[in-house]
């Protein structure tokens, strides 16, 4: 007998073909669980907005209206991605190279899927939703261009999110930013010449004849 529930929103995951899957692996039971306390999450909350206002990437994943998919990769300093409101994230979308599968494919299937990941911190979180084209809408535009960023920007992206859920760190690669990394070495060089400074320092002295 097939499961009757009311819609949630992981259902914008779990499609009625992804919890027969579920229920030939033995996972269902689990999820089912999770459904009947709340599912997944829909506002934003304030530490995911923190983390998602401090990416530097995204990946934005969009399909036509027959599924073929498409990832394109969006970047920009910490920021370039802002949290409108609870379920909004808006992005300005620079110009590129010119293919415009993002842009095609939205014009006939909204829907899309925004993923972030921190290296660093092993962190990732998956966004469903709908994104919208705006063009021409310079107040928006100018909210949310990156002050000092050179980038011609050609269009506002608005991603209105449905649901989202966090991963475990499990198979994350452990990257660091450079910017940390080439600052713990500079300080280590500083304190490598002081060394330095201090050894010649004491060579010198213990070069002086001794005085009776």
């Amino acid at each position: 007998m097939s499961e009757i529930r009311n819609p949630v929103p992981s259902d914008v995951a779990f499609t009625s073909a992804v919890k027969a899957a579920q229920t030939r692996r033995n996972s269902r039971a689990a999820y089912a669980r999770m459904e009947d306390h709340g599912s997944w999450p829909v506002d934003l909350s304030p530490d995911l907005v923190r983390f998602i206002e401090s990416r530097k990437s995204a990946f934005l994943g969009t399909a036509s209206a027959d599924g073929q998919p498409y990832i394109q990769h969006r970047g920009g300093p910490a920021g370039f991605l802002k949290v409108l409101d609870p379920r909004t994230v808006g992005f300005a979308d620079y110009a590129g190279n010119r293919q415009y599968i993002t842009i095609g494919n939205l014009s006939e299937n909204p829907k899309a899927h925004l993923f972030l990941i921190d290296y660093d911190l092993r962190q990732r979180v998956k966004l469903w939703g709908r994104v919208l084209v705006v063009e021409g809408d310079r107040d928006l535009i100018a909210r949310l261009s990156p002050p000092d960023y050179r980038a011609r920007i050609e269009r506002a992206m608005l991603f209105t999110v449905e649901t989202w859920d966090v991963n475990c760190p499990q198979h994350i690669p452990h990257l660091v930013e450079p910017e940390p990394l080439r600052a713990a070495i500079a300080e280590r060089d500083l304190k490598i010449a002081a060394l330095e400074r201090d050894i010649e320092e004491l060579k010198r002295r213990g070069d002086r004849p001794v005085q009776e």
